[in-house]
């Protein structure tokens, strides 16, 4: 087993991974750590470019996961595992099958920290808050003996227990930031409408300092060629903004087996090292 520390990111779609974490997955890959991600669905109802009329989702979906794969080149993921479920049906999927994907995932890899979206999904996306709580029951899951996985068959591998798990969660200066490069974040759900939930200053736990690999998430959320449609503000901002955008990463720590306490922290693997 190798004795680098590893991250895992557990997200809904491409994109996520460079848009929502790419400051913190590039600069822990540039420090060594092994980066691992979880995606549950290839976007296939996603925007589609340019082309006329929209594709069948599979060509969709083939596109996307390109896309996907160039940016974790660009962040320095080591290894990408999809789930294969389709983009807006995920909070339709079977919750045992989902855990199961994902808890083999976690005893495959063994990272020492997971990350994820919040409770809320960051804007009340449903594909985000039902990765959330996959994802949070499968680190629960991974590192049970007597897990029984899907329909009495364990999840593959042997039980690990992750030391920290942390959530997104951006205050009200970082939403401000990244909204102003983007069109406004809201969704119509059950008729009602959801935007962005910015979290109270003292919620979050842990603040990173990306301004050094800026420049690298840029690169990579420019591989979702797909999307930038909707991103078109972002290629006239000035270095600046980009760095208001990229320059920090913000989480609540779930859990840590490891460190506590009320000092907010500026590392992921903070009693680890």
């Amino acid at each position: 087993m190798s004795s680098k520390l590893r991250l895992m990111g557990i997200l809904a779609h491409p994109d996520d991974e460079s848009l929502g974490m790419g400051g913190t997955l590039a600069k822990y890959s540039r420090e060594g750590v092994e980066i691992y991600l979880v995606t549950a669905t290839r976007g296939e109802r996603g925007r589609y470019g340019d082309l006329p009329e929209r594709p069948a989702l599979e060509e969709v979906g083939r596109m996307r996961e390109e896309e996907l794969r160039n940016a974790a080149r660009t962040l320095g993921i080591k290894e990408i595992n999809l789930l294969d479920y389709i983009d807006k049906d995920l909070d339709k999927a079977d919750p045992s099958e989902a855990i199961a994907k994902i808890a083999g995932c976690i005893r495959k890899h063994r990272p020492h920290v997971v990350i994820t979206f919040g409770p809320e999904g960051a804007y009340g996306h449903p594909d985000h808050i039902a990765i959330s709580q996959f994802a949070t029951a499968a680190v629960t899951c991974a590192a049970d003996c007597d897990y029984s996985g899907h329909n009495g068959i364990p999840a593959p591998g042997k039980p690990h227990r992750v030391s920290k798990l942390y959530y997104m969660a951006w205050t009200s200066r970082v939403w401000e930031a990244y909204l102003s490069a983007f069109r406004d974040l809201k969704l119509n759900i059950d008729g009602h409408e959801r935007r962005a939930t910015p979290h109270p200053d003292w919620l979050i736990t842990t603040e990173i300092d990306t301004s050094d690999v800026w420049e690298t998430v840029w690169r990579a959320v420019q591989c979702h060629k797909t999307q930038l449609t909707i991103y078109s503000k972002l290629d006239k901002l000035p270095e600046k903004h980009h760095l208001s955008i990229w320059g920090v990463q913000q989480y609540y720590r779930v859990f840590s087996s490891v460190n506590g306490g009320r000092k907010k922290e500026n590392d992921l693997f903070e009693g680890l090292r």
